[in-house]
């Protein structure tokens, strides 16, 4: 009886260890691992065609960490690339953020000491037999769904359970979002906005002034990691430390000034400028750009705001003000004469004034570089669109510190999604979280009425006197409706009949589609047949193509390219769009100066062979203005895109002129056009010969949307 008693105690005691929850805690709960299931199963739809790395630039960061796993974590530190930017080569290290390829390098380790590994899947892809590849191609679905779990936790922040919940669903269902981490969208801004978002998180609470000096500065130690993972992994890091140094400047402004403030802006800039002069790419000279020198304005201002604290008298304040503000202008002057100041990158300054671009046709070939059409913000936003002022109005009614952060995070980031299209990824996070903010605040009292019992006399009620529960009903009704249109209902552009943001997370990678913009019964294999093609053919050793498949040819056909996606060196694109805007005389110079074997074109077209535009019949006249000013045998290249031809006015159809069907670009094209519509071809090749095209008359018909997408590879005769 007595071991009986003794087990009965002890099993009772073990009361005590169990676990309680309370319903709403549970709820809760139980609600963010639907978001966050949510998030990753519309992520993932892509993988009805295979698993494929999307884009360009994935392949080469998926490249990058393979070279990490095969040769250690610090090796590329010293890795230079001659399979890229023949014959010069490539630094890795000084020419690649390594953020993202390290943190996937770093998991795979983590899979493979737990034996865990992603299961192949068989598809044209030759890369799909390496698990790094395997893993690299489902990384974006992993890190999309941690950003909606870490907006989450910065929702809670600033509006309370609610607001995190709504801000992480809002995330999840983000087109441009979604579009950046989906399946096999390996690149750096799939880490960028979980940094970005992570920091943020961090530094607000670095600042909170109900925490100790300890607890800020352990904050801020955290921020600066985070800020510090940003700059080594996106060059779109100047953003989120622009931000917070305007941020603190309105705090200034505020005279909203503490020590701990101080305290948490030193330690987060701190180990953040420690870590960027430590990545290759970066460097020292980020510290003299201008957008970092702004971060080191603020410091002395913060310092002048903390030394005039001490002062007592109001006369050696303000001569000390007066002083210390005369000094950094000073010091400001010199640095500029001496030259130590460095201005912004094309890139980035292109950003904060699109005109200049106007004189960059290398930045402005870039598509998603282009300024954004307004009615796309309502594509990516739905009616999340009329909530941001509301949620902008509220976040100035209460101007807590997270609340202005959240102001300047939303404004700043609308204008730079207007500037470029790409950064409406930038905009994704702080438009969810005005729409979280602006929901909840608005539904809030409506359902206070619905919940609560009036107990004191009608008079007294103000808001509720004049709002009965059916009006809180129907009010909320149409709230849901409005966004039902957004996240139910289907989008008239869909083929099949399903919500906005599943049709756009229902797209194919880029190969999957052969670089075409529309969703194929089945993965379109025209560049991977190309591609195989070229990986398991010995005579090809340097390829010669725009710069847009150069990934795809160094990293799947494995293959030494001339240019690609990295586009640092423009005077070598410059020399490309040269070679293929001049007749075979002059392009055979090029070439035989780069020693190139092959030469690859990528065309699309109808089955009437008029031109569709989405290969490079519609990115001839980008080589043309690129290649227009270039120094070439000592001469000076003039041109316009005019001189090869007009555009119909009845028709809209490109007619080439005598000069334009001289060009390589015009005859490589439309020798493999009429091969493949079996037809006799009028262009004579006279230092090129066909070597291999994706689709011959006779042998797959296949047509996509009556579009017939055709990749050419041709061999070069230097002595014909």
């Amino acid at each position: 009886m007595k071991v009986r008693d003794k087990v009965v105690d002890g099993l009772k005691s073990l009361r005590a260890l169990r676990f309680t929850v309370s319903h709403t805690s549970l709820l809760h709960i139980s609600l963010l691992l639907l978001i966050l299931f949510l998030a990753f199963t519309i992520r993932i739809l892509p993988v009805r065609w295979g698993y494929y790395l999307s884009e360009f630039d994935p392949h080469w960061h998926y490249r990058f960490t393979r070279y990490t796993v095969d040769n250690g974590f610090l090796s590329w530190t010293s890795w230079h690339d001659y399979m890229s930017w023949y014959p010069s080569g490539r630094n890795a290290a000084k020419t690649s953020f390594p953020g993202l390829p390290l943190t996937a390098a770093f998991l795979y380790s983590i899979t493979q000491a737990l034996g865990l590994s992603i299961p192949p899947m068989y598809t044209p892809n030759p890369l799909t037999a390496d698990p790094v590849f395997n893993l690299c191609v489902i990384f974006p679905v992993i890190m999309g769904t941690l950003t909606c779990l870490v907006m989450y936790f910065l929702g809670k922040d600033i509006g309370g359970k609610e607001v995190g919940l709504f801000s992480a669903f809002f995330l999840a269902l983000n087109s441009a979002h979604i579009g950046r981490t989906s399946l096999g969208f390996f690149d750096d801004e799939t880490v960028g906005i979980f940094g970005i978002l992570l920091f943020t998180f961090f530094f607000l609470r670095s600042i909170e002034s109900e925490r100790s000096l300890r607890g800020n500065l352990t904050y801020g130690i955290a921020a600066g990691l985070s800020l510090g993972y940003i700059i080594a992994s996106w060059g779109a890091s100047r953003y989120p430390i622009g931000m917070t140094v305007l941020f603190v400047f309105v705090l200034l402004l505020l005279r909203r000034y503490s020590t701990r403030l101080l305290l948490s802006y030193s330690a987060t800039f701190g180990v953040a400028l420690f870590i960027a002069v430590n990545i290759p790419r970066v460097g020292f000279r980020f510290l003299t750009e201008v957008s970092i020198l702004a971060v080191f304005g603020v410091f002395l201002l913060l310092c002048l705001a903390e030394g005039s604290s001490h002062i007592k008298s109001t006369r050696m304040r303000t001569f000390f003000v007066l002083g210390f503000l005369a000094f950094c202008v000073a010091l400001f002057l010199v640095l500029s004469w001496i030259g130590y100041i460095g201005p912004l990158e094309q890139k980035y300054l292109s950003v904060l004034n699109p005109s200049t671009r106007l004189d960059q046709p290398l930045i402005e070939s870039v598509q998603e570089h282009r300024p954004t059409a307004w009615g796309s913000f309502y594509f990516d936003l739905g009616v999340g669109v009329l909530f941001v002022p509301v949620g902008l109005f509220f976040a100035v009614q209460t101007p807590t510190n997270r609340n202005l952060y959240l102001c300047i995070f939303g404004l700043t980031s609308i204008y730079f999604a207007g500037s470029m299209v790409r950064l409406t990824l930038l905009m994704a996070p702080a438009i969810c979280l005005l729409w979280a903010l602006a929901l909840v605040r608005l539904l809030r009292p409506f359902i206070t009425v619905m919940k609560e019992v009036p107990t004191i006399p009608i008079r007294k009620m103000g808001f509720r006197a004049h709002v009965g529960k059916e009006f809180s009903v129907a009010f909320l009704v149409l709230t849901f409706l409005l966004l039902s249109f957004t996240f139910i209902l289907p989008s008239s552009e869909s083929a099949i009949g399903i919500p906005r943001v599943f049709d756009h997370a229902y797209m194919p990678t880029t190969l999957a589609s052969a670089s075409m913009p529309f969703k194929p019964s089945e993965a379109v294999n025209d560049w991977f047949d190309t591609l195989n093609w070229m990986r398991t053919n010995d005579s090809v050793k340097v390829v010669a193509s725009w710069w847009d498949y150069g990934y795809w040819i160094t990293t799947i056909a494995n293959k030494t390219s001339l240019a690609d996606n990295g586009t640092w060196n423009w005077t070598q694109i410059e020399k490309i769009g040269l070679m293929f805007m001049s007749n075979e005389t002059e392009a055979i110079k090029v070439l035989r100066e780069y020693d190139a074997t092959h030469v690859l074109v990528f065309t699309t077209f109808r089955s009437d062979g008029s031109d569709q535009g989405w290969g490079d019949e519609g990115k001839w006249y980008w080589m043309a203005r690129i290649a227009n000013g270039t120094e070439w045998m000592g001469k000076t290249v003039s041109w316009k895109v005019e001189d090869f031809g007009s555009r119909n006015e009845e028709t809209g159809i490109w007619e080439w002129n005598e000069r334009g069907q001289a060009t390589v670009i015009y005859k490589l094209m439309q020798y493999g056009r009429d091969m493949r519509l079996g037809q006799a071809s009028t262009v004579q090749l006279e230092y090129f010969e066909k070597a291999y095209f994706s689709q011959e008359k006779g042998v797959r018909e296949t047509q996509y949307s009556g579009i017939i997408p055709l990749v050419c590879v041709y061999k070069i005769n230097y002595e014909s």
